[in-house]
């Protein structure tokens, strides 16, 4: 139960405190475009089984492999898409406290 609020607490709070603190004027569109991020999330489709409760998804989905966090960080640079790059980094933050339970 703890793995569960500590993995998603971080997946909405994280974004909502980035977003708060970073965009005030502009809180709610920037909250909801680093919750899109959980785009990523569809590589699990391409799993067997989609969920393993017992496997860390950093790593192991394309989407969550090593390269693909260094593009996230990389896409932080541009300010067209930082946005969105933060939300993709801050989910990958996310699934690796969910990783560190196991």
């Amino acid at each position: 139960m703890v793995q569960w609020i500590a993995h998603y607490g971080c997946h909405f709070l994280l974004p909502l405190m980035v977003a708060l603190i970073g965009f005030k004027s502009s809180w709610k569109m920037a909250y909801f475009v680093m919750l899109s991020a959980f785009v990523i999330d569809l590589d699990h489709f391409i799993a067997t089984p989609i969920f393993d409760p017992d496997r860390c998804s950093i790593g192991f989905h394309p989407l969550h492999s090593w390269f693909a966090i260094t593009f996230y960080v990389f896409l932080m640079l541009p300010k067209k898409s930082r946005l969105l790059a933060i939300g993709l980094v801050l989910h990958i933050i996310s699934d690796a406290v969910d990783c560190s339970f196991m």
